[in-house]
């Protein structure tokens, strides 16, 4: 089994959270309305999806030839997942693979996005997305935005739930940032801490009707049993994973939009419980994704034990520019390193 000291990823967040009490029930009245139109979709359409991609009926060959090749020879009958619907016309994936900086604005300490300023945190990301382009010139990268738009905290707030929900304003912001390059594509992370995910998903409906908007849950931080965020680690189970899905395919096909990804992290088994119960539909394309930190053995073995052991559909592997270095060999895997996992990610965090 994987050594304890790696599941615990995320919860240093909390001693950064308590920074967010006095935004957490706010709403922005005054943020940035010339980035969305009256019909609640971006103005610009250089960060949008691509119209004629987004119209056009995928290729299902070429799907069928890229799950295959995302497998990457596994022999188990594991991956590719069996019986996965094709998506949407529009789908990102497998076609693409997406790269991403995390974080929050309000921090400094909770990833590149919020560390560095907007033009130095792009110039950082697109360096990454040079790496991965040459290490797969056969998948396009798709560059994203992860922003934290719930985060758990270590005060209970006005409702004793111990979340802080960002206000509009600074949603807008990553939008605007998100904008400085063409076609860039967010996703809005959602710590539900004492509170739950049907609470908390639903106000952000506005933003997750944008086409370029799309979707994380950190079971890290969904707690049960009134435990509070930091004390142990959350979990959801398939049940609330899928009221997401479907929450997230009833948006798409109301809206005529391209097929959402839906991120879920994770780096412990309990964290996602019954996973051969989540359902995949044509509207949603699910990614679990590596959560843990640690040195790349520590790393490739939470992978191997939680991510490829429970196939879902697609993954993804998180880097830490700094929990990643703590110990020998006191560097981050490489691209060409995580090209040899099985499957390969589609979805390459970096915080």
């Amino acid at each position: 089994m994987i050594k304890p000291k790696l599941l615990i990823s995320s919860v240093a967040f909390l001693a950064f959270a308590t920074i967010f009490t006095s935004c957490s029930e706010s709403t922005s009245k005054t943020g940035n309305k010339s980035a969305i139109n009256a019909s609640g979709e971006l103005a610009n359409s250089d960060s949008e999806i691509d119209e004629n991609a987004a119209s056009e009926p995928i290729d299902t060959a070429l799907y069928t030839k890229k799950i295959k090749e995302l497998a990457n020879g596994d022999t188990t009958g594991k991956w590719p997942v069996k019986k996965q619907p094709y998506p949407l016309a529009g789908a990102i994936l497998p076609y693409k693979r997406v790269v991403t900086y995390y974080g929050n604005l309000y921090s400094k300490k909770m990833g590149a996005l919020g560390e560095y300023a907007p033009k130095e945190m792009l110039r950082m990301l697109y360096a990454e997305v040079s790496k991965w382009e040459k290490a797969d010139p056969q998948t396009p990268v798709q560059p994203a935005l992860h922003y934290i738009a719930v985060v758990a905290a270590g005060d209970p707030g006005k409702d004793g739930k111990y979340r802080n929900r960002m206000p509009d304003k600074q949603i807008d912001s990553v939008l605007t940032i998100s904008r400085m390059k063409k076609r860039m594509i967010v996703f809005l992370d959602i710590q539900v801490a004492l509170s739950t995910i049907r609470e908390e998903l639903p106000r952000l409906e506005k933003y997750l009707k944008m086409s370029n908007v799309h979707l994380g849950i950190d079971p890290e931080f969904s707690m049960k049993g009134g435990v509070l965020p930091g004390k142990k680690i959350g979990t959801y189970d398939a049940s609330e994973i899928n009221y997401v899905s479907d929450y997230l395919a009833k948006l798409v096909k109301a809206n005529n939009l391209p097929p959402k990804i839906f991120v879920i992290h994770r780096f412990t088994k309990k964290m996602v419980t019954n996973y051969q119960n989540i359902k995949l539909r044509p509207e949603v394309q699910v990614v679990m994704h590596m959560d843990g930190w640690g040195e790349p053995e520590l790393k490739m073995g939470t992978h191997r034990h939680f991510i490829y052991s429970e196939p879902v559909q697609f993954t993804g592997f998180k880097l830490f520019y700094k929990n990643d270095l703590k110990k020998a060999p006191k560097r981050l895997m490489t691209p060409a390193e995580l090209m040899k996992l099985k499957p390969r990610p589609s979805y390459i965090q970096y915080q």
